[in-house]
C-alpha cells in the first residue's frame, strides 16, 4: 500500500488557505507516495494554476491520487441536485485535466443542524427535514449519481463515495448506494475516522468495496473529537480485504502539521509497510 498525504492535513479549513504548492514540497522531503488535493482548497482552476500543479507534483516524483470535493445530494429542491451534479461533472474534468484518476464524493445531508460543529456533537445523527424522509435522500442521491457515471466514464475518473458525515454516516447507508449503482466506476472512499461507533467493524465491511482510504491522525487533539486508532489492526483487515490501494493521512489534530505531519507518516508506515 502505497501513502499519500490529504492537502486538508495543512489547513482545517480554519485559516487562510494552505498552498498546495507548499504541501507538495513538504510530501516530497517527508518521502510520501503521492498528495491528495482538497479541491476547495485550490487557488483557482486556471490552466495556468492546475498545471502548475501537475508539473509540481511530476517534478517531484508524487502521484496526485485522489481529487477530494464538496457536493451534496440530499436536497428536495431538483435544481440543487442538478447544479451539484454539474458541479461533480466539471470536477471529474478537472481530476483529468490534473491526471487523478479519482474524485471523493459526498452523498451530502439534510442540513437541519445548521452548524457542521453542531452535527459533529452528534456524531453526524441528523435527522431528515421536517415533511421528508431518508428514504427519499436515498433516491435522489442514487439518482445523482448514476447522472455522473457517463462522465466519469468517459474521462476514466473514478468516483469514490465516502463514509462522511450525513446519508451515508452508517456504513449500512453507504453499502445501500452503492449496491444500488453497482458501476465498475463507483468505489468506496473508506475514512478510518468517520464512524459514529466502533470503527474497526465498519471498516472490516467497507473495506471489501475500497479503492483508497484516508486516515485519521489527531495529534494535539482533534478539531472535533479524538479516536485512539489502532492502524496495525487496520492495516490487517484491509490485507486481509485484498486492498492494494492509496493510503492517504489526514491529520485531524491542532498541532502544528510541520511536526504531526512526519509523526502520522511514521505511524503508517509502520503499519501499512511492515
Amino acid at each position: 500500500m502505497r501513502l499519500a498525504v490529504s492537502t486538508y492535513s495543512y489547513w482545517h479549513f480554519r485559516t487562510e488557505k494552505y498552498p498546495i504548492e507548499k504541501v507538495i514540497e513538504h510530501a516530497a522531503a517527508l518521502g510520501f507516495d503521492g498528495v491528495e488535493i482538497l479541491h476547495r482548497q485550490m487557488a483557482d482552476e486556471s490552466p495556468a494554476y492546475v498545471n502548475g500543479l501537475k508539473k509540481a507534483a511530476f517534478r517531484n516524483s508524487l502521484d496526485l491520487p485522489m481529487l477530494s470535493i464538496h457536493q451534496d445530494f440530499v436536497s428536495p429542491d431538483a435544481a440543487e441536485r442538478v447544479k451539484d451534479v454539474a458541479h461533480t461533472t466539471r470536477c471529474i474534468d478537472l481530476a483529468n485535466a490534473l491526471g487523478i484518476p479519482c474524485i471523493r464524493l459526498n452523498s451530502g445531508r439534510w442540513n437541519s443542524i445548521a452548524s457542521f460543529d453542531d452535527l459533529m456533537k452528534v456524531k453526524g445523527d441528523e435527522p431528515p427535514l421536517p415533511g421528508h424522509t431518508d428514504e427519499e435522500a436515498f433516491k435522489w442521491v442514487i439518482d445523482s449519481i448514476e447522472a455522473c457515471l457517463p462522465a466519469a466514464e468517459k474521462a476514466g475518473v473514478m468516483l469514490a463515495l465516502e463514509n462522511h458525515w450525513g446519508l451515508t454516516t452508517r456504513s449500512e447507508n453507504l453499502l445501500r448506494i452503492y449496491k444500488a449503482i453497482r458501476s465498475p466506476w463507483l468505489g468506496i472512499n473508506l475514512d478510518t475516522g468517520n464512524f459514529p461507533g466502533d470503527p474497526y467493524g465498519g471498516i472490516e465491511v467497507l473495506a471489501p468495496h475500497a479503492v483508497i482510504v484516508q486516515a485519521k491522525t489527531y495529534y494535539g487533539g482533534g478539531e472535533w473529537y479524538t479516536l485512539d486508532l489502532d492502524y496495525p489492526r487496520i492495516a490487517g483487515i484491509l490485507r486481509r480485504a485484498g486492498f492494494h490501494g492509496y493510503v492517504s493521512l489526514e491529520m485531524e489534530g491542532k498541532e502544528s502539521p510541520a511536526t504531526a505531519v512526519p509523526k502520522s507518516l511514521e505511524v503508517l508506515r509502520a503499519a501499512f509497510r511492515s
